[in-house]
């Protein structure tokens, strides 16, 4: 009996543990209006329907995205291809879904990484006057750490910046069960392990 008891002791801490492993990474925190949304790259479908619905309720006027690094496409470029980057795809479909044009504003950038993203956004932010709050928008498994990213980035000037999170409801990722699906366990690993590289080893150099 005592046997029996441990082994469902053990399984529920172990079910516990995983339930909030997949929890924690959805950080959701959406305030009634902002100044303006970030579209974070990536997924940009489920990404941009989220940010399309979040204009049409009234919670942000405004839309920006950093442009997205391309890699070995700029060679294609080079050699006459044409390429319609991941950025456009995402301006194009927000624009397809009801946002006008003139509301979106692109950044200029070679982003790889959530981190070069927030720091593009910071130095656009330091000629704008009136945007001190801000709704990063994208997927469930991504929202912790790019709030993580964007606060330190942010506020690292000693600017209070409001930084709200929607994570996209379009997404199929469950946090509650992701060790039943393949991508949902390299979402979760994937997310823990780029946490703990920016804690270690990213967030030092901001300041630089």
């Amino acid at each position: 009996m005592l046997f029996v008891a441990i082994i469902v002791f053990f399984s529920a801490t172990y079910v516990i543990g995983c339930q909030r492993a997949g929890n924690w990474l959805v950080k959701e925190d959406t305030p009634p209006h902002t100044d303006a949304m970030v579209l974070l790259m990536g997924n940009f479908p489920e990404r941009v329907l989220q940010a399309a619905d979040l204009y049409h309720a009234g919670v942000a006027d405004n839309l920006i995205i950093v442009y997205e690094g391309i890699g070995p496409y700029t060679v294609l470029e080079a050699r006459g291809a044409s390429v319609i980057r991941t950025t456009e795809q995402a301006r194009n479909a927000a624009i397809a879904l009801g946002m006008p044009d003139s509301c979106i504003t692109t950044l200029p950038c070679d982003a790889t990484s959530t981190l070069d993203e927030a720091l593009a956004v910071r130095e656009y932010l330091t000629g704008q006057h009136g945007l001190d709050t801000l709704l990063l928008v994208s997927s469930p498994a991504h929202m912790r750490r790019a709030y993580m990213i964007f606060k330190a980035v942010l506020n690292d000037t000693g600017d209070k910046t409001y930084i709200g999170t929607s994570p996209s409801e379009y997404s199929s990722f469950n946090p509650h069960r992701w060790w039943r699906r393949r991508e949902d366990i390299q979402a979760v690993l994937s997310g823990w392990v780029k946490i703990v590289s920016f804690v270690i080893f990213e967030r030092g150099k901001i300041a630089e």
